[in-house]
C-alpha cells in the first residue's frame, strides 16, 4: 500500500501518528514508551504494515505499544546474560570456540521484543571506541580456540562498506578465525544498503563469510529484499535465518511454515527459531513454550526437512542456548537381542509427526 511520510525512516510517535501507524489518542502512551525504547521503522517495512488490521503482524513487531511499559517477574535488562561472559567490551565469549563481538549499538530498525533493547538506540553508545576496537581484536587474537567471530550489535551493516572491509580483514588475519558470521535485518529492513560495495566488502580471503537474516514473518521476505539476499548467496556467501516466536506474528502454523518456506524460496537455510527473551516489556509478545514445541511438532509433519529451523531458549542468566523441541522419544525398554544371546539391547517408543507411537527396533 502506498501512504504519505513513509519517505524516511520513522523515529518519533508523532510522526507514526502522521503515517497512520498509531492513533492520535495513543500519542501520550507512546511518547513514554519512546522515552525509554529506541523506535525506529524504515520505509521498506512501513511500506507493509496494514493499517486497517489492528493485528498486522509487521506492525506488532515494529511500533511501540503502551503495554512495553509493563514489567513482569524475571525479566531483565541482560535476560541472557551478555554481561558475565563479556572479558573486554565488545566480547562475549560464551561458547568456547565463538565469541560475539558487538561492534555498533544501533538498528535499522527496532523491534519491540529485542533482548539488548536496554543498550541500543539513542543515548546509547553508537559503537566501539577504537581503543575499544583494538583491545577487542587482541582478545580474539589472544586466545586460539575462537574458530569464529560472530558480528553483532547493533546490527554490523549499519557500518559503512569500507569499514566493513577494514573488520572483515583485521578479522581474517588472525590465523585461527575460520569463519566470520554478521547477524543482521539489513537485507529486510533496508535492502538498498546491500549494495555491490557491501558484498564486496563481506567477501574476504583466509576466512569464510556467513550471514544470518532476522525475520519473523513471510511478509518481510518482499521482492526487493529477496534481490538483495539474491546478492549475498549468489556471490558466494551462504546464509541461514534467524526467527522469534512471537505471539501475533508467527505463533500459528500457517504463519510459521509460510516463513520457513519463504527462506528456502531465497535459498537460506532455517537455522533458529528463539523462544521470547525475558526482555523487560514484552511479555505481551512471548508465546508459552508448551505452545513452540507443539507448534514444531506441527512443522516437522507439514513442511520439508529443508524448514525445519532448532527451536531454542537462551537460558537467563549465560547459561547459553538449549535446543526445546518436542521430544519423540519416549519411556524405553530393555529386551534380548535374541533367544541364545544374553546381551540385550534398548527399544525405544518413537512418536511420528502425527502422534502415532511406534517400537524401535520393531519387534519381530
Amino acid at each position: 500500500m502506498t501512504r504519505t511520510n513513509l519517505a524516511k525512516t520513522l523515529r518519533e510517535p508523532a510522526e507514526l501518528v502522521a503515517a497512520d501507524l498509531a492513533p492520535a489518542t495513543a500519542l501520550p502512551a507512546l511518547e513514554r514508551v519512546a522515552a525509554r525504547y529506541a523506535v525506529a521503522i524504515t520505509p521498506a517495512l512501513a511500506e507493509l504494515i496494514d493499517t486497517s488490521d489492528p493485528d498486522d503482524p509487521i506492525a506488532r513487531q515494529f511500533v511501540p505499544s503502551a503495554a512495553e511499559m509493563q514489567m513482569q517477574p524475571g525479566e531483565s535488562a541482560d535476560p541472557i546474560g551478555d554481561h558475565p561472559h563479556s572479558p573486554v567490551s565488545g566480547i562475549v565469549h560464551r561458547y568456547p570456540d565463538r565469541v560475539l563481538f558487538k561492534l555498533v549499538h544501533v538498528c535499522a530498525v527496532y523491534c519491540r521484543f529485542c533482548f539488548r533493547r536496554e543498550m541500543v538506540g539513542p543515548g546509547k553508545e553508537s559503537a566501539l571506541s577504537d581503543s575499544a576496537y583494538r583491545a577487542a581484536i587482541d582478545y580474539i587474537r589472544a586466545h586460539s580456540e575462537i574458530w569464529e567471530v560472530i558480528l553483532t550489535g547493533g546490527d554490523p551493516l549499519m557500518l559503512s562498506p569500507r569499514r566493513i572491509s577494514e573488520i572483515m580483514a583485521d578479522l581474517a588475519g588472525i590465523d585461527h578465525v575460520k569463519i566470520i558470521r554478521l547477524h543482521t535485518r539489513v537485507p529486510v529492513a533496508d535492502p538498498g544498503r546491500i549494495s555491490d560495495d557491501m558484498v564486496a566488502a563481506l567477501k574476504v580471503e583466509g576466512a569464510t563469510t556467513w550471514v544470518a537474516l532476522h525475520a519473523n514473518h513471510a511478509r518481510e521476505l518482499t521482492d526487493t529484499a529477496r534481490e538483495a539476499c539474491a546478492r549475498l548467496v549468489d556471490a558466494g556467501i551462504p546464509m541461514v535465518s534467524q526467527s522469534v516466536l512471537l505471539r501475533g506474528v508467527n505463533d500459528n502454523i500457517a504463519a510459521l511454515s509460510d516463513l520457513m518456506r519463504a527462506f528456502v524460496e531465497c535459498r537460506i537455510k532455517p537455522y533458529y527459531l528463539h523462544h521470547g527473551d525475558l526482555a523487560p516489556g514484552t511479555a505481551h509478545l512471548r508465546t508459552t513454550l508448551a505452545h513452540g514445541q507443539e507448534l514444531m511438532r506441527e512443522l516437522r509433519g507439514r513442511v520439508s526437512g529443508l524448514c525445519q529451523p532448532d527451536y531454542v531458549i537462551d537460558i537467563p542468566g549465560g547459561a547459553g542456548k538449549s535446543p526445546v523441541g518436542p521430544n519423540y522419544v519416549l519411556a524405553a525398554q530393555n529386551t534380548a537381542a535374541d533367544a541364545g544371546d544374553a546381551v540385550t539391547e534398548t527399544r525405544y517408543r518413537i512418536v511420528d509427526y502425527c502422534g502415532d507411537v511406534h517400537l524401535y527396533p520393531p519387534e519381530n
